[in-house]
């Protein structure tokens, strides 16, 4: 039998109009390392819009990079697919590889301004200054290719730079922020951060918290102990939900079982009822199957054409 927290409990009782950005991740390459082009982009926001049994409402994307993949510092091509498709964007720089990648991810992000005026700033709804930068500079963090993070100091120094580039800009009054796991929020000496954040994004997965019970039986659980420890944290500023998902596929992870029966209940006992809250919330993820294999694989739809293929569980809340 589930259990079901008694916050997910209370949010049940909410009216199911939700208010709140619905979309997904969207990565800047395929798993075999090719560039996603401005049709790739589309198709897949298209494909997030007519998802069955969502009536439509995901319609929000949130990126990691303003910069096309391959490139130094030119425009991400996802930022003419969203005009193009009406989609809302969370834009993301990268802020794990230095201050010589950040400088470059400024220059896209000017550099979109000026070339898309109001038809890209309009559909901005926010910008996520890092993604987990603070989560890979401790001892449990994973330090990928792309760097191995950012300090607490020098994250704000780049959110400092982000609201400098856009000041007097189309995008001026957009919140900035900064995406980290809740650890990285409960942990005080990054405070300062938070402090210097109009929004904090949490990434939460119970999958992975492999110290702490986290079975299906209990993900509601501990998913919105997490949210709630970050909520804690945040100094008042509102909390955005910028990952979590449980796997269709892979190996098992303390208790957490991959399926795609798992699946479909954790999005009805956690996403679901942060629709209902009217909770931003970015899944993770609608396909991550693409051009190889992901392990564990969180996508809601399997490999092969996105328009095509069904998803692997029911989406109705």
């Amino acid at each position: 039998m589930r259990l079901t927290s008694t916050f997910v409990a209370a949010a049940a009782t909410i009216s199911t109009a939700s208010a709140g950005y619905k979309g997904f991740n969207y990565g800047a390459n395929f798993l075999n390392n090719q560039a996603k082009v401005q049709a790739d982009f589309e198709y897949e926001f298209n494909a997030a819009k007519t998802l069955p049994n969502t009536n439509g409402q995901f319609t929000s994307a949130r990126l990691y990079t303003m910069i096309q993949h391959g490139t130094t510092n030119t425009v991400i091509s996802a930022i003419p697919a969203a005009i193009n498709t009406n989609t809302q964007l969370l834009l993301g720089l990268w802020a794990s590889a230095g201050q010589a990648n950040v400088n470059n991810e400024v220059a896209a992000l000017k550099a979109a301004i000026s070339q898309y005026g109001t038809k890209f700033t309009n559909l901005v709804v926010g910008i996520s200054v890092g993604s987990e930068d603070l989560y890979r500079i401790t001892p449990t963090g994973i330090a990928n290719k792309a760097g191995a993070g950012a300090q607490p100091s020098e994250l704000v120094n780049y959110i400092k730079q982000v609201r400098a580039a856009i000041k007097g800009t189309g995008l001026a009054s957009k919140p900035v922020g900064h995406v980290d796991t809740w650890t990285a929020y409960d942990n005080s000496t990054n405070a300062v951060v938070v402090q210097n954040c109009d929004f904090i994004g949490v990434d939460a997965y119970p999958y992975f918290q492999t110290t702490m019970a986290n079975s299906i039986g209990t993900a509601n659980k501990t998913f919105y102990d997490a949210y709630q420890t970050t909520i804690n944290r945040a100094q008042g500023k509102p909390v955005w939900v910028t990952e979590t998902g449980w796997p269709v596929t892979g190996p098992q992870s303390n208790q957490a079982v991959a399926s795609a029966a798992n699946a479909r209940i954790y999005w009805e006992d956690v996403s679901c009822s942060l629709i209902k809250k009217g909770v931003n919330l970015f899944y993770y993820t609608l396909q991550d199957n693409q051009w190889g294999t992901a392990s564990p694989s969180f996508g809601i739809k399997p490999a092969g054409d996105l328009q095509q293929v069904q998803p692997a569980f029911n989406l109705a809340c």
